[in-house]
């Protein structure tokens, strides 16, 4: 019978996996998103920086910033629940192949009020996930977890799991 793996190990892989999923995309490290998990629930994290302003007389969030911090969310979200369920059967190495990130149908974005020039946070809810087609819903806030600023929901295309 073979012995279960330390927890600290499956951590470390799921750590690993993670990082490495975030590192396949540039505009991520251009953003500064950070992706903080806690067992299988991710909260991205949008540090605060001078260059994500848009409206330097008030100064608020670009919302071309706030629209792609929640899609970054939604996609890694989606593409994280798919890496989950094939690390949890064994079916993934250090050696596999780079994942598919699901492509955006379409996103609509509520912007609830105006991001302040401090740190954003974000997390995604699955509503449905089928072979080809996913919808979810984002939601974003800053310093109050019931206080959103921004929510979003968004359908995609979900790649293929051949191999």
């Amino acid at each position: 019978m073979k012995r279960p793996e330390p927890v600290q190990v499956i951590k470390q892989r799921r750590d690993a996996t993670l990082q490495k999923l975030v590192a396949g995309v540039p505009y991520i490290q251009f953003l500064g998103i950070q992706i903080d998990r806690r067992g299988d629930e991710l909260t991205a994290i949008l540090p605060f920086d001078e260059k994500l302003i848009g409206n330097p007389m008030l100064p608020a969030l670009h919302g071309g910033v706030t629209a792609a911090f929640l899609e970054v969310t939604a996609i890694m979200e989606l593409s994280w629940a798919m890496i989950w369920e094939d690390m949890e059967a064994g079916r993934v190495s250090d050696d596999a192949p780079r994942i598919h990130l699901p492509k955006t149908i379409d996103f609509t974005v509520d912007y609830l009020r105006s991001g302040l020039p401090r740190d954003a946070y974000a997390r995604a809810r699955v509503n449905r996930s089928g072979r080809r087609y996913a919808s979810v819903h984002v939601e974003a806030w800053q310093d109050n977890r019931t206080r959103l600023f921004a929510q979003a929901t968004g359908h995609f295309l979900m790649p293929g799991r051949d191999g």
